[in-house]
């Protein structure tokens, strides 16, 4: 073979190599991408819970107040 194509088949598997090395980051990556997501979405329906939680608790303090308030001005 010669040297000219030697190299050239060499540079080429070189490509090659660094080619299938950003397949895989690139798969890695995009994996990873869709994980977080995935639990981007589940802290976004935690989040709405808790804010439902805390309006329903901060109600239930507000009746309670109101109600000891008028106990209080009844007695």
């Amino acid at each position: 073979m010669p040297k000219a194509e030697n190299d050239h088949s060499l540079e080429l598997k070189d490509l090659e190599e660094k080619l299938d090395l950003l397949i895989e980051q690139y798969n890695a990556i995009k994996n990873e991408n869709h994980l977080l997501k995935v639990k981007q979405a589940e802290l976004v329906k935690q989040k709405a819970k808790l804010l439902e939680k805390t309006t329903l608790a901060k109600t239930r303090v507000e009746a309670m107040i109101s109600r000891l308030k008028s106990m209080e001005h009844g007695t």
